[in-house]
């Protein structure tokens, strides 16, 4: 265990720290809400698909449908009858026709039971790209719309209703702003989430370029979430090999410490070393160890001079 306290600094509890909170964050928030939009679009680009071939239903059916069925109801193709509320037009800011600024056309719908209905009538091009062109009013007299139930698209923060240009303008499509703002009993459709609206479809009456459905595409959505979830994981093990690392290396420079060195040998002895006895005794006195040459003269005698 020992090992490990070099864990307990600060630098390593921070690197923890910070790799739990992201693993968390990536199996709790960041995945799920990848996964969270994949679904929905998927779900959304189901209905849209069920709904290009399906029979349109009276709105009517739409609005006294139960609350479980709300989930479904966006997309469905519905009929309408009644006629169109004068002086009702409302425009949405910040739309585009053909990639060009534009606008969308609002109008009040009074059903043949009495109740109020908000129809999107579809896009107009802006004049200059920053001003509403005049807007033709709807058809008068009892009329027969196909349209597709939308849901509202909530109050954008810190953008209320203006009048410019002579017209009532708006920034979102909410049936509850626009209620308040026409100061008419709007009836909300019943979507899961919010209070719908209809959708003209084309050919219609009063319609004009009618606002294209979404692409059936999922998108990138669960690709996103699979790589958050990959991250989530791969972050721990990220850190174990830096822990491994980390003790392999102290292990690395222990063992290529050098060991203490021992405490010196005593001296020898003569005994003990001969080479050391030989290599610092006391030389003998030149007369003990005659000459050689002195040596042969006494045994041959000397030469003659």
């Amino acid at each position: 265990m020992r090992k490990l306290t070099f864990l307990l600094r600060p630098s390593w509890v921070i690197l923890a720290a910070v790799v739990a909170v992201f693993a968390y964050l990536c199996f709790t928030v960041l995945a799920p809400w990848q996964l969270g939009k994949n679904t929905s679009t998927s779900h959304r680009n189901q209905l849209i698909a069920d709904s290009v071939d399906a029979a349109p239903i009276d709105i009517t059916t739409v609005l006294g449908s139960s609350a479980a069925d709300d989930s479904h109801t966006e997309w469905r193709k519905v009929t309408a009858s009644g006629s169109y509320l004068p002086d009702s037009t409302v425009l949405v800011r910040l739309r585009h026709l053909d990639g060009a600024p534009g606008y969308s056309v609002l109008t009040a719908f009074r059903l043949d039971d009495g109740r109020l209905l908000l129809i999107d009538r579809g896009l107009v091009a802006a004049v200059d790209g920053s001003r509403p062109p005049p807007i033709p009013d709807p058809p008068a007299g009892t009329q027969r719309l196909e349209a597709r139930v939308r849901m509202s698209e909530g109050i954008t923060p810190g953008k209320d209703p203006s009048i410019q240009d002579g017209y009532r303008q708006v920034y979102s499509i909410d049936t509850t702003q626009e209620a308040a703002f026409l100061q008419q009993p709007l009836t909300p459709i019943p979507t899961g989430e919010r209070g719908g609206y209809l959708q003209l479809d084309e050919n219609q009456p009063g319609v004009f370029t009618p606002t294209p459905l979404p692409q059936l595409d999922a998108g990138p959505y669960l690709s996103y979430g699979l790589q958050w979830l990959a991250f989530g994981i791969m972050a721990p093990l990220g850190l174990g090999y830096f822990l491994y690392a980390e003790i392999r290396e102290r292990r690395r420079e222990k063992a290529s410490t050098p060991t203490k060195p021992a405490d010196p040998a005593p001296a020898s002895t003569p005994a003990e070393s001969p080479a050391s006895e030989s290599a610092t005794a006391t030389p003998p006195p030149a007369a003990a160890l005659p000459n050689t040459e002195a040596r042969l003269a006494d045994r041959y005698g000397r030469g003659r001079d």
